[in-house]
């Protein structure tokens, strides 16, 4: 199936965003084809879709990718009961850690921290601000370069201060909050559905 054609077919105001889209899924894809992983972040409901994002990589998404034979022999019975996974943590989904230092550092660098202790040169982050001007996440992603990661920026409006951080900067069309929420959804299911294709082609 062509993730991306069935994407603007169901989403046509987002038929401008193939090129930027198709972008993404090829710095995610290099990244895991030299052994690098994801790394998401964002607040409130983009918090949730930065656990989202995880959840569809970290295990079958479309498909149910059955391990090979090999793995089978390593893991034995336990194999039956374990999917293909693309690495991806979600730095909002850490709450001791978090609290502790928002509470004793500085809330601002919160994500910026998880960052600088995960993250390595190859790896991939995806920074998630509807306004595209969020403290936290922009923190983060200068880590992030910083660092020799690359940097998806998942926003709206004009694109905010995240634009110019970012290698690709998925900018959906909508002004309203809500609704640029509604947009990302499907987006980055589209990129998952992309990754799982390429990765498991056979599961």
């Amino acid at each position: 199936m062509n993730y991306l054609e069935r994407l603007v077919e169901r989403y046509p105001a987002l038929d401008g965003m193939k090129d930027t889209i198709e972008e993404a899924f090829q710095i995610m894809k290099a990244s895991y084809e030299n052994g690098g992983k994801l790394l998401v972040c964002g607040n409130g409901g983009s918090a949730s879709d930065s656990d989202h994002i995880v959840g569809e990589l970290m295990k079958g998404f479309y498909k149910k990718r059955t391990l090979s034979e090999a793995e089978k022999e390593k893991f034995g019975g336990l194999s039956e009961h374990l999917q293909g996974a693309l690495p991806a943590i979600s730095l909002a989904g850490h709450p001791a850690l978090s609290t502790a230092f928002l509470n004793d550092v500085n809330p601002e660098m919160i994500f910026a921290q998880q960052v600088y202790g995960y993250g390595l040169k190859g790896d991939v982050l995806i920074a998630m601000t509807t306004s595209g001007n969020s403290a936290n996440v922009l923190n983060a992603v200068r880590v992030a370069k910083g660092k020799g990661m690359k940097v998806i920026g998942f926003t709206g409006h004009d694109g905010g201060a995240l634009k110019a951080l970012c290698d690709v900067c998925l900018i959906v069309p909508s002004s309203v909050t809500a609704d640029i929420q509604e947009y990302h959804l499907p987006v980055y299911h589209t990129l998952c559905a992309m990754l799982e294709e390429h990765f498991f082609p056979a599961a």
